[in-house]
């Protein structure tokens, strides 16, 4: 298992080696990764994209971007896949996933690329009117009759 992603991130089946993968039928998100320095065995990500049915993505190297995939890693002995299957995920929810983890690897196999940067204008600066503490307008040891006189009167004190 590897994560990928922001923060905690998303635990990824894999990594496996591309060329011995056979694909199952399934909805998932994929990335294609492979090792820049052997030295250090971290992966690189190359490459990302979801599909309902990960069987028909042309994987191993039948799929259009794979020629992008050998070149970057040097071999297609050197190329890894790493799957994840997101749990009651909609095609929408596994969109947002690629967004993102494109946006966090900037992967150069990828034709569209997605920034991570935000702007303030984007929300502006808003201040919620609860940023302080709540209370009752009574001083410490105060009652609710002692501040207002009105409701003394509603209440036959009269004071």
């Amino acid at each position: 298992m590897i994560r990928l992603g922001s923060l905690a991130g998303y635990p990824f089946e894999g990594p496996r080696l591309l060329a011995g993968f056979t694909a199952p039928a399934l909805p998932a998100v994929y990335a294609i990764l492979y090792v820049p320095d052997p030295a250090k065995q971290e992966y690189a990500v190359t490459y990302v994209d979801h599909t309902a049915d990960l069987s028909t993505e042309g994987l191993p190297f039948r799929h259009p971007r794979s020629p992008c995939w050998v070149e970057r890693a040097g071999s297609k002995w050197k190329v890894h896949v790493a799957t994840y299957e997101v749990p009651g995920g909609l095609a929408s929810h596994r969109e947002l996933i690629v967004q993102e983890l494109c946006a966090v690897y900037q992967p150069s196999c990828n034709g569209q690329q997605f920034d991570q940067a935000w702007q303030d204008h984007w929300i502006a600066g808003y201040e919620a009117p609860t940023w302080g503490a709540l209370g009752t307008g009574r001083q410490p040891g105060q009652s609710r009759l002692d501040r207002d006189p009105a409701a003394n009167a509603q209440d036959g004190t009269g004071a």
